[in-house]
């Protein structure tokens, strides 16, 4: 199950934003700088010069919407496959640079003190990378990243032995409640959307190492990179990094890639039970909620914190949790992205209370849209989230992760400035209009594992 705006765990050894600014609070602004190369990549960054590192990520189009109906999780293999091996090349002054496996690979990276990796959302493939700024080690840095990014092996046998791996743990999972759960939860709320598709063992089994190579031929390209940078380098500095992590990609090329659908509403609600044997039901209720352009981001942000997303706080937490006993967690949370993700409310509970949790937490989701929160409610969650906002952005890994999500969403370059008065100004009556807009409660998708079918 995915639920958005969780925190991110803390990230120890790295400063803080008040010691990034010399600012007591984390509120003050945060100076972002943004260019277009002559490739056509788009660079982002935050100079944060307290500790001599630098953290990058660079995004492409390259997500799970992007693979084929027969090949779901091609996105996600590739992007994991670059970290099995680099071919043979040569580097700009010609000297020959010998292939690396994927035992080699590691070693070069650990040798360097630094780290590089990729992984496959569902809109977006992001490659991150974390190193030193010494020049000597940066560089180096670079370059081998560069190598894994636009020369990554895909050796035949390595991706064999691979997705028998990768099978396993497919075939392992599916074995738990959670999994049958969300598999079905995903299915039911996208319909035939990209954001729905499953990786199984049979999609997994149409993929070969000349389909991970022609993936990344075609989506990886300069020209439509993103790439995020934070840390104790200037804009010249940035500017040479970026350069070289995309040297060994192609510069042109990026031509228009095909429109991919919006999620389509729930014409009626969906029920399923799915009979498990296990000590606790699932239970998953939700639909299609919003893309991350949506105007009432903010409204929806806010409220959803009180009707389940804020913890022990929340709306759902008292009301299931406390008042009755029906779980000892239950939480729930909107996923944007390019297009509409799922609305999700979860809980586990005793499969003979199944029923009766889904029926309260339908009553309390009916009553929220229909008459918003209190402005008791209201004032205690936007307290709550301006005072925490500090925690979003407290580690150089957290201000990338926030300055791709500017990137990739075209946000404007104050949003971070700005975060803490858009939530003040967000009302009681802002909640309930943006919810009653967003939320069918009427039309919704309920899936229980575990409980009688």
């Amino acid at each position: 199950m995915k639920i958005a705006l969780k925190k991110i765990a803390a990230s120890a050894g790295f400063a803080t934003a008040s010691a990034l600014f010399g600012i007591p609070n984390a509120q003050a602004a945060l100076p972002i700088e943004h260019w277009i190369q002559p490739s056509g990549a788009q660079v982002y960054l935050v100079t944060s010069p307290a500790v001599p590192m630098v953290d990058a990520q660079i995004d492409f189009d390259a997500g799970s919407r992007r693979d084929p109906a027969a090949q779901a999780g091609l996105a996600g293999v590739t992007a994991g496959m670059q970290g099995r091996g680099v071919r043979a090349t040569r580097a700009a002054d010609g000297t020959p640079l010998p292939a690396l496996d994927e035992n080699a690979l590691g070693e070069a990276w650990a040798d360097l003190g630094a780290s590089f990796g990729g992984s496959a959302g569902e809109d977006r493939t992001s490659y991150s990378l974390r190193s030193l700024t010494d020049p000597a080690l940066l560089a180096r840095a670079a370059q081998l990243a560069a190598r894994q990014l636009g020369e990554p092996a895909f050796d035949p046998a390595v991706w064999q032995r691979q997705r028998q791996r990768i099978d396993a743990a497919l075939r392992e999972a599916d074995t738990r409640p959670g999994t049958v759960a969300g598999k079905a939860f995903e299915s039911a709320v996208y319909g035939s959307h990209p954001y729905g598709r499953q990786t199984t063992p049979a999609t997994l089994a149409r993929i070969e190492a000349g389909d991970l190579r022609a993936f990344h031929d075609r989506l990886l390209r300069a020209c439509g990179a993103k790439v995020s940078i934070v840390g104790a380098v200037d804009r010249a500095g940035a500017d040479r990094l970026a350069t070289a992590l995309l040297s060994r990609l192609p510069a042109q090329g990026c031509a228009p890639l095909p429109a991919v659908p919006e999620v389509a509403p729930l014409a009626a609600a969906r029920d399923q039970r799915i009979p498990f044997d296990a000590a606790q039901a699932q239970v998953l209720i939700g639909q299609p909620g919003i893309a991350r352009s949506d105007p009432d981001y903010f409204p929806l942000l806010v409220g959803n914190h009180i009707l389940g997303g804020g913890g022990f706080v929340s709306r759902l937490t008292s009301e299931v949790r406390e008042k009755r006993g029906l779980t000892y967690g239950i939480d729930s949370g909107f996923a944007p992205g390019l297009h509409a993700g799922a609305f999700t409310i979860g809980l586990k509970t005793r499969p003979d209370q199944a029923a009766q949790a889904v029926d309260q937490v339908r009553g309390i989701l009916r009553d929220f849209v229909a008459d918003g929160p209190t402005p008791a409610e209201l004032q205690a969650a936007k307290d709550n989230l301006i005072g925490g906002f500090p925690l979003r952005i407290d580690s150089n890994r957290k201000l990338v992760g926030n300055l791709a999500n500017i990137a990739w969403h075209g946000l404007p370059l104050d949003y971070l400035d700005t975060w803490t008065a858009q939530i003040r100004k967000v009302g009681v009556a802002d909640i309930q209009a943006a919810f009653a807009r967003v939320l069918q409660p009427g039309r919704m998708v309920t899936v229980v594992v575990g409980g009688r079918p």
